[in-house]
């Protein structure tokens, strides 16, 4: 798989985005805009954006910030099962990091890209070097029209490392989001997921728009990870929305996927259409509800088994698919939460899954120099197809908690604990050592620089 296509092509947009930014460099004209009340919003179920999971007062646009972070952790499972138990160690990073995020009348880009070097204390074959990048770029192309471009990649060796710098904490209401839910705590992992879509606003009270996605999972060495696989999808869709009201969107999307896993011999396809019916509220501007619903078909195609390779019939079944989310958004708090029952790829199990998740995320500013943040998530993934395959399912539990105490305007420090367990019986990789703790602490230095100013 070449993993460095779509992220090459997200790059290049780049420098036309930056062009193209500076027909204006004035975030009020960008306000003016976005908040008239002829333009319509994207309603989460069909945007693919993320919910925002930081205070209203913490939001920033028109910067450009960058610094070094040093962390020191302690992990109960470093390198895995040995003789049934898994080896503890504290580890050493060090990572730099840049941000960009420019606002015009027309575009919005942010951008993000952090390395990090981690150091084991005893076990240093597990020294490592990470990559986190990831682009979010939106462009109107007419008054009614507007280009949306995601992208991002993460090289790590250990899911605590360094965080997926794109879905991080995220929070989203949408019903094509990638599922990265099985982790291989201390195996090398490229992941790679993006998105591109087109709005257009035909009328007063009506929009329609089309959108494509891919993601793309890889283990350079299978022999870290027995009883995972490499896996890819790719995905289109296309949707009408009604503005009802000021606060009340309705709509329908249609969406097609083919995911793919790559097992020891041959490969497992499945092939789903849906036809999803959905509903937004937006109370205020920070305050919003949606849900969606509908049947999903899905036609899967298995490679044979071993260890007679026995030959499988497709699968072929309709089911029903639906989800609903909040957001609030405070000035000193915020609340995101999401839940979804469909189709989705299995993330390195034996093939695609019946997935169902929820995830959450709540910020708090305590003090103006203060703030303390909670995400988890927990996911069950049932394998479509036969049931030989059956002992892959299982469910994934996440968590972390921190708090964030900024010093002057360039320390900051950071306490946390983040805890992983995951229940996969015939996934050697994950039932050896089925759960992961490590309690950390993290001095960053950090510096903005507005834009346009």
């Amino acid at each position: 798989m070449n993993l460095l296509k779509p992220i090459c092509v997200g790059l290049l947009l780049l420098p036309a985005a930056f062009v193209w930014g500076q027909v204006d460099n004035t975030s009020t004209a960008a306000t003016s805009t976005e908040n008239s009340d002829d333009r319509m919003l994207t309603p989460p179920p069909v945007s693919g954006q993320s919910y925002p999971t930081s205070p209203a007062s913490e939001e920033r646009s028109n910067y450009f910030r960058g610094g070094l972070a040093f962390t020191g952790a302690y992990t109960d499972n470093a390198i895995g099962s040995i003789t049934g138990h898994p080896i503890s160690d504290v580890s050493y990073s060090v990572a730099p990091f840049a941000e960009l995020d420019e606002t015009t009348s027309r575009m919005h880009l942010a951008m993000t890209y952090a390395p990090g070097f981690t150091f084991y204390q005893r076990t240093s074959q597990r020294n490592e070097a990470d990559q986190n990048v990831s682009v979010d770029f939106h462009y109107r192309l007419s008054p009614h029209v507007t280009f949306s471009a995601r992208d991002g990649f993460q090289k790590s060796s250990n899911v605590f490392s360094q965080p997926d710098l794109a879905n991080a904490g995220a929070v989203a209401g949408g019903s094509q989001e990638p599922n990265f839910s099985v982790i291989a705590p201390i195996a090398d992992r490229l992941s790679n997921s993006g998105n591109v879509g087109i709005s257009y606003q035909f009328a007063a009270n009506g929009m329609v728009g089309a959108s494509g996605t891919f993601t793309n999972l890889h283990y350079p060495n299978q022999a870290e990870v027995p009883g995972l696989y490499d896996a890819s999808s790719q995905g289109g869709s296309a949707f009408y929305s009604l503005r009802v009201s000021k606060l009340h969107y309705i709509g329908v999307t249609y969406q097609y996927q083919r995911f793919l896993a790559y097992p020891s011999v041959g490969q497992n396809e499945t092939q789903t259409h849906a036809i999803l019916f959905y509903y937004t509220l937006y109370a205020t501007s920070k305050f919003s509800i949606s849900m969606f619903g509908g049947p999903q078909y899905a036609d899967t195609v298995q490679p044979p088994l071993p260890p007679f390779n026995l030959v499988l019939p497709p699968s072929r079944a309709w089911t029903p698919a639906a989800g609903a989310s909040f957001s609030w958004q405070g000035r000193l708090n915020s609340l995101a939460v999401s839940y979804s029952h469909l189709i989705s790829g299995g993330g390195g199990l034996f093939g695609a899954v019946h997935m169902d998740s929820a995830t959450a995320s709540i910020g708090q500013k305590i003090t103006r120099s203060l703030s303390g943040s909670l995400a988890g998530g927990y996911t069950q993934n049932d394998i479509l197809g036969t049931v030989l395959a059956g002992g892959n399912n299982g469910h994934t539990v996440s968590g972390t908690a921190s708090l964030h105490q900024q010093f002057g305007e360039h320390i900051s420090i950071q306490l946390g604990y983040s805890r992983l367990h995951q229940s996969y019986s015939n996934v050697p990789v994950l039932s050896l050592t089925p759960s992961t703790n490590r309690e950390f602490v993290s001095v960053s230095y950090s510096f903005s620089r507005p834009l346009g100013r």
